[in-house]
């Protein structure tokens, strides 16, 4: 079957895609202390490398972007048919 034929009979199933921008380890002090609008640095900034994944496995990779103050992900590599 070619990829079309999968897109016509599957094009529309949803799927969750995750993409892991960064962890941190915070005290549940820290925690607490969290507001609406409260901000939680990460170690990583736009330009890095990150894993695209789809039911935990990578999928993909990409590149942390930002554009008129918006996150993005570029992707820069993409492998569907796992």
């Amino acid at each position: 079957m070619t990829v079309d034929g999968h897109t016509s009979l599957l094009g529309d199933v949803p799927f969750e895609i995750s993409v892991e921008l960064g962890r941190r380890n915070m005290s549940l002090r820290e925690l607490l202390h969290l507001r609406a609008n409260s901000v939680v640095t990460l170690s990583r900034s736009a330009g890095e490398n990150i894993d695209i994944l789809i039911g935990g496995e990578t999928i993909g990779f990409g590149e942390i972007v930002v554009i008129d103050n918006r996150t993005g992900i570029r992707i820069t590599a993409f492998n569907a048919e796992r």
